[in-house]
Parts: structure tokens; sequence; C-alpha cells
């Protein structure tokens, strides 16, 4: 079933007071949502933003969000989603990018500086949706130019991309159907619901965590819905719920083996999937080792909806001790190649750009989509992912763009020029450093620059390391090479460790 049509059947047919959504130890009942789901429908058919309406929304992990989700989907409009992880500043500038005609989000991100001003400069109607599931308009004004999505587009979702400013990505109905299709099936035997729970602590305005809420509503499975990862929220709710399956990024799974967590607390977790960053091999082993729980890559991105090569459970029995470090084989209906620059096919065990050919693309099954991953495919059809072909730093599965960064150190009067780069670091993948060359006679703190970043840039953007120095090492051509400026940077960390 199609996941619109889907998605309307549970909001019109589910009994109202099946659980659907368990947070902070309540559970939300379907008849719940589809309240807030109708509510919604109202108010927007009341402003005349009917089907193929794009509806953004400040996507929050919490259960009344995932019924405004899930009423766009079911109602025939496009969902664009809009980070809370965001400084004010940059929330602001994307709501106006957007440009659209209404904007859901809760009292708490309305009350942000700016962010209810941004909506209603854009122009775009605001709606406050409280943690009750009330909605309510309270200001702003319809835009004048258009109001829908192109033709079955279902979701926008704003990305960092791969070089330059945020893009948006469209995904359609169909890439959406597709997806769905290859994960999971519906209930056996015509039931509606399952009575198994899912544990969703991936942020929804990432498309791991939005996927994962949507699949699990698709398939009528309860969702323990946690705010964000963390370990002993998560380790309760998989103790309460025993899921046979389960997310986790590199850097939780270390600090479940950090912990040390009791195995029989995690004794009903058969797999952990793992994606949005590379898993080291000894991470894996470490956790079977411990807790008997086998660990499967899977790679994907989000103009695929969701992953398209990966592991399964009987190719990681047969295959794992020969193939470890790989990120899986491709999923069925996917196609993988590796080419060089010249653009012509590589054998099997070379490296070059890989390109993917499925139907979760939004340019059909037919057409090659080039990626910004370096990668090799073996004579066994496994992919190994050997880095990036752009500057993208992935730290425990945040993608962040040097530039970005880059831009903010800029803007200290002190400082000259700045570069940013990726250090290595075990538990989270790779971490951001950086230089600044300062403006002769200047002389910028790295106090002063560490509060700069945290203004303006997100948690996981802000460098780990700054340094300030006369000037950074440049190539005859005058760019910063990036494993100069690692080893500049790994030298001040050894100096000041010593």
């Amino acid at each position: 079933m199609k996941i619109r049509e889907r998605m309307a059947q549970l909001l019109r047919e589910a009994p109202p007071d099946a659980p659907a959504i368990e947070f902070e130890d309540r559970w939300w009942s379907w008849g719940r949502l589809s309240a807030i789901s109708g509510d919604l429908d109202a108010l927007l058919n009341g402003v005349e933003l009917r089907d193929g309406a794009r509806v953004g929304i400040v996507l929050e992990n919490r259960p009344e969000h995932v019924a405004v989700v899930a009423a766009l989907v079911a109602t025939n409009r496009c969902l664009v989603t809009l980070s809370p992880l965001q400084p004010p500043e940059r929330l602001a500038a994307d709501i106006g990018r957007s440009e659209v005609p209404v904007v859901v989000a809760s009292p708490e991100a309305l009350e942000r500086p700016g962010i209810l001003a941004a909506i209603t400069a854009a122009p775009a109607l605001a709606v406050e949706l409280d943690a009750e599931g009330s909605l309510r308009l309270v200001g702003g004004s319809l835009p004048s130019g258009e109001l829908t999505a192109p033709a079955g587009v279902a979701v926008e979702m704003l990305t960092s991309g791969t070089t330059g400013p945020p893009k948006r990505v469209r995904l359609t109905e169909h890439q959406l159907d597709v997806s769905m299709s290859s994960s999971a099936q519906l209930p056996r035997g015509g039931s509606l619901l399952s009575s198994s729970v899912a544990v969703v602590s991936t942020p929804l305005v990432h498309i791991g965590g939005l996927w994962g809420a949507l699949s699990t509503l698709h398939v009528g499975r309860r969702i323990a819905l946690l705010p964000r990862f963390q370990l002993d929220t998560w380790v309760r709710a998989v103790e309460k719920h025993r899921p046979r399956a389960a997310g986790l990024v590199p850097a939780a799974m270390r600090s479940v083996l950090d912990a040390n967590i009791a195995p029989e607390r995690l004794a009903s977790l058969q797999v952990v999937t793992s994606g949005t960053a590379p898993c080291p091999p000894d991470l894996a082993d470490a956790l079977t080792e411990r807790y008997g729980i086998r660990v499967l890559m899977t790679y994907g991105a989000t103009e695929f909806a969701g992953a398209v090569a990966g592991w399964t459970l009987p190719l990681h029995k047969e295959w794992w001790d020969r193939k470890k470090g790989s990120a899986g084989r491709p999923f069925p209906g996917v196609t993988l190649r590796v080419t060089g620059e010249d653009g012509n096919v590589l054998p099997p065990g070379e490296t070059g750009t890989l390109e993917i050919r499925t139907a979760q693309s939004a340019l059909g099954a037919k057409a090659w989509v080039r990626t910004s991953d370096l990668a090799c495919l073996d004579e066994d059809h496994f992919v190994w992912i050997k880095g990036r072909a752009d500057d993208a730093i992935i730290r425990g599965g945040f993608k962040i763009q040097p530039e970005v960064v880059k831009r903010v150190l800029e803007e200290h009067p002190g400082v000259q020029e700045a570069a940013v780069a990726g250090l290595p670091e075990p538990r989270l993948g790779a971490v951001p450093v950086a230089a600044v060359e300062r403006v002769p006679g200047a002389d910028p703190s790295v106090e002063e620059l560490f509060l700069l970043c945290r203004r303006q840039l997100t948690p996981y953007e802000v460098p780990v390391h700054i340094l300030v120095v006369d000037a950074l090492p440049r190539t005859p051509s005058m760019k910063v090479p990036r494993v100069d400026l690692l080893e500049l940077v790994k030298d001040a960390i050894d100096r000041k460790v010593a």
C-alpha cells in the first residue's frame, strides 16, 4: 500500500484508544494523533492550503510533531522540514529561503530570537503547536506566489549538500513508496496494527529519523520516541520494550560499550543498524563480542529517501569474517558502479566515484546518480566506502561543511583567513579543527573565536581545537593543504599535552 494511502488509513481506522507513541513515559493514542491531524487539516483548508500545499514544520522529536508529519502525508500535502538544531539566525534564514506559505512550530521555537519575525516577513502564516497538540494561528499572512510543490513531491528536506550553501532535496511519493516497500511488510492476516515497538532516537529532521518514524508507522508498529539519544534513556527504552533491532550511530555504540551496560538489559536486541557515518569494524566486533548483537551497516543518502545498500542478518552470518569493513551489498532493485575521472566504469577493486541507479532516486530507476563518495566494488559485489570526494566532515553522523565554519571564524576582525578540516577521532569518526591566520598586528584570542562559533554554529559544528598562527601553510597555488593543516593542529595538541 502506498504511503499516503496507508497513513490516511491508519489515522481513519486505527482504534482510537490503541497506543501509538510513547514519549517521556506517556502513551499517545492513535485517536489523539487522528484528532491533531483533523485539526491541522481543518486549519489548512480554512486558509485554502489543500492538495499539494507546502507546509513547513520546525521538526522536533515530539509526538505532536509526528502527528503533523502523518497528517501532511495523509492529506496529500508536502512536508517541508526545518531544523530546530540550528542557531536562531540560521533557522530564520532557512525559513526565508524555504518560501513556505505556513510554518508550524512549538511555542519554544517561536520564542527564539527572530523566528516569528522571519515567518511573518517571509511572508508566511505562523502556527503554534503546543505540547498537548493544540494548534493556533499566531501571526503572519499568506504569500501571493506559488503555494504548492511540484506534482508528486511529498517531502522537502533541507540538507547541507556536498558543496556550497544548503540545498533543498525533494523526495517524491514514489521514492518513499519504494523505500517503504523494501524495508518491512505490513502486518499479516489483515491486521492494521502491530504490537511490537521501535525505539526512535535519531533527530526526525534528518532522513534517518524521519524514515525511522514513517516506516514504523507505515507497518503499524508502536514508537518509543526519545527527544534525543541519551544513553540511560535509550537503555531503559530497550529494556522496557524489548525490540529485536535498533539503530545507533557509531558514537552511540561507543557510549554503550564505554558505560559497560549489563548484557541482560540489551538481551532482546539481535541487530543494530548503523548508518550516517562509517562504523569501524573493531567497534562492531566489540559490540557483538560483549552483547551478541550483530551490527548491520547501511549506506544511503537523503536524495535516495534512505538506505540503498547494507548488510542483512543472513549476509552478516555468511560473509562478515571475510568482508568486515564493507558497507554491504546493494539492496534489491539497486545497482552500483564505480567510475574514474574520465567517467569510465572501473573494474572490481579499483577506487573511484560511486554511482547509483535505483527507483529510490528522484531521477527514476534508469538514471545513474553520481555521489560524493569514493568507493570500490569487489568481485562479490560488496561496496567499500573509501572517503569523500568533497570536504565534508562527518562527526558522529552529522555532516559539517568546513566552508560554513570558515566563514564564521573570518567574521572576527582579527582573522585574516581561516582553514577548517576533519581530524580523525575514534568515537565520532572525525571532528572539526581550525587554524586562523591573524591580521598583522592583531591578537585574536582562542576564547573569543570559540565564543563566536558557539553563537553562530550548531554545537556539532564548533571546532574542538582552534589554533591562531601568523601564517597558514600553503601550496604554490596559495591553497591551504588539508594534510599540512592537520599536522599543524596535531603538533599544537601534542605540545599542549606535553
